[in-house]
């Protein structure tokens, strides 16, 4: 299993490879080209999805996500000379998270949108301020950083800070959660607009499955954008 998702990252990101990129940055003003950077920031920005509790020192969880981000399509059209016709972007990614010590743990992605020329990596630690037990709840807060790659247009990264909780329910741990991200954005090759760097809100539920094979299902709304995930692979 493990080699097919190693497998299905080398597809993803050569399928992002081959697609329409933002060639008309020029159409756009400072405030269209601000709510472009936010709405990419939201696609793209980390991702855990997975519950608060930590893996543990032998743990590890290891998966293929995909998530399905809405954008303002006629945005992207204007910004792309009209090669967008679509109403959401799809980011399939394959992701890794390993337990350390001390409630520790640490994860990372790869991925890309396949109808845009955008490659994505990405990487989070995570700290348990309470590891959750029979009686309590388990609660963290986490680090995330994401950068894009092989675009020509545009320079972005994004980072991350949220705080979630979950509870397990013997096959089944609900979460949710809040938090900022922290985006920076850049034309290459337009002069006249300036770099942007907007913080947008987030706030997220979801719901983890262990029944053998693990599924997570999460839904989020980063800043005025909603996100619908689904990550299945193998938790421990």
């Amino acid at each position: 299993m493990i080699k097919k998702m190693a497998l299905a990252a080398t597809l993803l990101m050569s399928t992002a490879t081959y697609a329409d990129s933002l060639d008309s940055l020029g159409n756009l003003d400072q405030g269209d080209f601000r709510t472009l950077m936010e709405n990419i920031a939201a696609v793209s920005h980390y991702r855990g999805i997975t519950p608060a509790e930590p893996l543990g020192t032998l743990g590890f969880d290891i998966g293929i996500a995909l998530s399905a981000t809405e954008i303002d399509n006629d945005l992207f059209e204007l910004a792309s000379s009209g090669s967008y016709d679509l109403s959401r972007f799809l980011l399939p990614r394959l992701h890794a998270h390993k337990g350390l010590p001390f409630g520790i743990d640490v994860g990372a992605f790869i991925g890309g949108v396949p109808s845009t020329d955008f490659n994505l990596l990405g990487a989070e630690v995570r700290y348990a301020i309470v590891s959750g037990n029979v009686a309590l709840p388990a609660i963290a807060i986490r680090g995330g950083y994401t950068v894009l790659q092989g675009s020509d247009e545009i320079d972005l990264s994004s980072t991350s800070l949220d705080i979630s909780i979950s509870k397990g329910l013997t096959l089944i741990t609900p979460y949710a959660g809040a938090g900022l991200v922290r985006t920076t954005g850049s034309a290459k090759n337009v002069s006249e607009l300036d770099e942007e760097t907007s913080s947008l809100k987030k706030f997220f539920v979801g719901v983890n499955l262990n029944l053998g094979a693990n599924l997570t299902l999460e839904a989020d709304r980063t800043g005025d954008y909603t996100t619908f995930s689904i990550k299945t692979g193998l938790r421990f």
